[in-house]
This record gives structure tokens, C-alpha cells and sequence, in this order.
């Protein structure tokens, strides 16, 4: 079931999940060959976690792995990815359903990488869904700052 405040912002922005049985999209490739695409089309949503404590949600292609030497030029210090139960208390969302839709307290960056493609499927908050947006829409809704940091 797709959280409330995910629904919010779907709604305000008239866009529509693709919604799956549970477990079915947890990885990029799962969710490209549940939804039918390319992988870097999926928008995984990876959150990370500073030296220095704070977190960073990157959103990045699908088929991209984040550079930690581009990361830590972006943000100034050392980063690695965060454990789960960060994740789930810092987004709201657990691992594999993670999307930028809704997290707030944490800066937010759009990789590059995205820009390749005219849609993206960043997950709607559950492990089985995907929801198709344009790069453009993506940032609007996000306010994220477009970077790159991905290999």
C-alpha cells in the first residue's frame, strides 16, 4: 500500500503508480523487468550517510553505482551507505521502496545519469511499485540539485 504522504504528492501532481505484488520490484533490475524497461531507467533511491552525520538521498540511473571520491567532493566528507533501520527512520520508507517523494530533513540530489532518459520510475514508497515521471518533474517535485556522482 502505497504511504499516505506519497499519495499526497502523487495526487497533487497527477501522476499515477504502477503498483505490483509485494516484493516484486526491490532492486532496479527487478522493478526494469517487472515494469518492462531499461534498468537505468529505474530511479533508485540510495540514502547515505556523512562522516559528519548528516544524510544525502541520491537518486541516480538504475545501472549507476555512486562514486564515493564524487560524493565526498560534493558534500565534504566521507560517505557510506546508510543501514537499514537509518534508512527507514530517517526516509520513512525501507530498503527497495525508498523514493525522494515525501523525505524531508535531508538534501536531495538527482544524478545526472537520469537525464539520459525521457522517463523515470522512482519507486512509490513500497517495494512494489514504480512511477513514471519525467526528469523534469522529478526536480520539481524534489527541489533536489541536479549532480553528478555516479561511475
Amino acid at each position: 500500500m502505497i504511504p499516505e504522504k506519497v499519495r499526497s504528492v502523487l495526487d497533487t501532481y497527477q501522476l499515477t503508480a504502477l503498483e505490483f505484488e509485494p516484493g516484486s520490484t526491490p532492486t532496479a533490475q527487478m522493478a526494469a523487468d517487472r515494469i518492462g524497461v531499461a534498468v537505468g531507467q529505474i530511479a533508485k533511491s540510495i540514502l547515505l550517510k556523512g562522516k559528519d552525520d548528516r544524510y544525502f538521498l541520491v537518486v541516480c540511473a538504475g545501472d549507476r553505482k555512486i562514486a564515493s571520491g564524487k560524493m565526498k567532493r560534493l558534500t565534504g566528507v566521507k560517505c557510506s551507505m546508510a543501514t537499514g533501520d537509518d534508512t527507514l527512520r530517517v526516509t520513512g520508507y525501507s530498503p527497495g521502496g525508498v523514493t525522494p517523494f515525501g523525505v524531508e530533513g535531508v538534501e536531495i540530489f538527482l544524478d545526472e545519469s537520469l537525464l539520459a532518459w525521457d522517463t523515470v520510475y522512482p519507486a512509490a514508497g513500497t517495494d512494489a511499485t514504480g512511477v513514471p515521471v519525467t526528469f523534469e518533474l522529478l526536480q520539481k517535485i524534489t527541489g533536489a540539485e541536479t549532480v553528478d556522482v555516479t561511475a
